[in-house]
């Protein structure tokens, strides 16, 4: 609970102002105590870093016309109302013109204490939301494509700018679903070339038959059914970007077509006598060590260094963790938008439930998660959508959570090397055999 929200606490009985304010102090609210509405009124603004609690029975100003107002300053302002026996149907009626709860009198000190939490927790969720999306908006060039501000993206984002002009070839590593053509295109949006064709092709989806005609380009009557000139992808990319998707999964075979062709910069159709000088930055991503695969006969070697000009590493989404609520915020305004729903609040024990996950999936995995949780669609690997019978869990389970999910990705690396996992965790070996059987991770599991 962020300390500098504060709670406005209006109640014209100086002895219930007093006990009322002493027991939101003791649970270490900041209150301001006023016996009357106007003051009060005063202070809220919209984006007011507070609450509103207040009597309903008050002098001059009473309590519901204080809410009718404050909630037209800010129609989102969590107001808990103060009522007597008497009240509670006027009460019950106010809460659907806009207050968040009330308390009836005479009340315990933690039935106030208990409502004015929850509200404050309430409004420093929105105000929270409200700072993340005023961030996304302010957002301008490759921050806005690329969000984060771990220092691995930040990196990242550099090494784009720095490069974007050169027209160097590019090798983009990473794991699926990190975002390798998302950096592909800010590649080619930020260089000079991007006025050109962006052209995407996936190495592992083009079948080993079609590859010279799709890529290279025919001319007419070359073989059987071609009636009439294709111009290839490579000839499309000219003066442009051809993005070349895993990279890996390509056909030794075609390998070396394709490094004459990146070698020359030239490329010849299928049925013609000359071939064709073309302008093409290449930019390739790959999912796999390309030097071990090319020690294993699966990659060319000479392939490799001919792309591995420059090299950009996106780190896995479990690396990069405190990025994980402005991207899943963002994901969500997305999915709002696309399907024309309104778009949610995530609680606070959702956000710690995402931040604890492995991510197998990465960034592609966070955002089905968040168009889901705009639909309000039950299932997955993590459902948001669960009632709110179900309890969230408790602050020590989310953190032993976090800390499986930590300790498994580092033993999953290291295949099973305790010595090397103790060092990438700062741990002592004792202390990780000890939590490594606290948790039920078996060490044999991951080697």
């Amino acid at each position: 609970m962020p300390h500098s929200l504060t709670v406005l606490l209006v109640e014209d009985d100086a002895d219930v102002l007093a006990g009322a304010t002493q027991a939101l102090r003791l649970a270490g609210l900041e209150v301001r105590g006023f016996m009357s509405a106007a003051p009060a009124l005063a202070l809220i603004h919209a984006d007011f870093p507070g609450i509103l609690v207040t009597d309903v029975r008050l002098p001059g100003m009473d309590g519901l016309e204080l809410l009718r107002r404050a909630i037209a300053v800010d129609p989102r302002l969590p107001v808990v109302l103060v009522t007597g026996h008497g009240d509670v149907s006027m009460a019950v009626e106010a809460m659907r013109g806009g207050a968040y709860d009330f308390i009836q009198k005479p009340f315990a000190s933690d039935r106030l204490v208990d409502a004015a939490q929850r509200a404050l927790e309430r409004r420093s969720l929105m105000l929270e939301v409200d700072t993340l999306r005023r961030r996304l908006s302010d957002r301008q060039g490759v921050e806005a494509l690329l969000l984060g501000q771990s220092p691995a993206m930040v990196a990242v984002r550099a090494t784009i700018l720095h490069v974007a002009d050169t027209g160097a070839d590019v090798l983009i590593r990473g794991e699926t679903g990190t975002g390798k053509e998302m950096v592909a295109r800010c590649l080619h949006q930020y260089s000079n070339r991007r006025d050109r064709n962006f052209v995407a092709l996936n190495c592992g989806g083009m079948p080993e038959a079609l590859f010279e005609s799709e890529v290279f380009g025919h001319e007419s009557g070359a073989f059987t059914g071609a009636i009439r000139t294709r111009v290839g992808q490579f000839e499309y990319s000219d003066g442009g970007t051809l993005f070349l998707d895993e990279i890996e999964s390509m056909p030794v075979a075609l390998q070396v077509k394709l490094l004459r062709v990146i070698q020359e910069r030239s490329v010849q159709r299928l049925g013609a006598n000359r071939p064709i000088p073309i302008d093409l930055r290449v930019v390739a991503a790959t999912k796999e060590d390309l030097v071990e695969l090319s020690r294993k006969q699966r990659f060319r070697e000479d392939l490799y260094y001919r792309l591995n000009v420059v090299t950009i590493d996106l780190p896995p989404l479990r690396e990069r963790r405190e990025d994980i609520p402005m991207l899943f915020e963002h994901f969500v305004l997305q999915a709002a938008a696309r399907y024309g729903r309104d778009a949610p609040i995530a609680t606070q024990g959702q956000m710690l439930r995402l931040m604890a996950h492995a991510w197998p999936g990465n960034v592609r995995e966070l955002r089905n998660i968040a168009d889901r949780f705009v639909l309000r669609v039950q299932g997955g690997v993590i459902d948001l959508t669960a009632k709110p019978s179900e309890q969230e869990p408790s602050l020590a389970e989310q953190l032993e959570s976090f800390e499986r999910s930590l300790i498994a990705e580092t033993m999953r690396l290291t295949g099973g090397d305790v010595g090397a996992a103790s060092e990438a965790l700062k741990l002592p070996k004792k202390t990780l055999y000890d939590r490594l059987r606290r948790l039920g991770l078996p060490i044999d599991s991951f080697r």
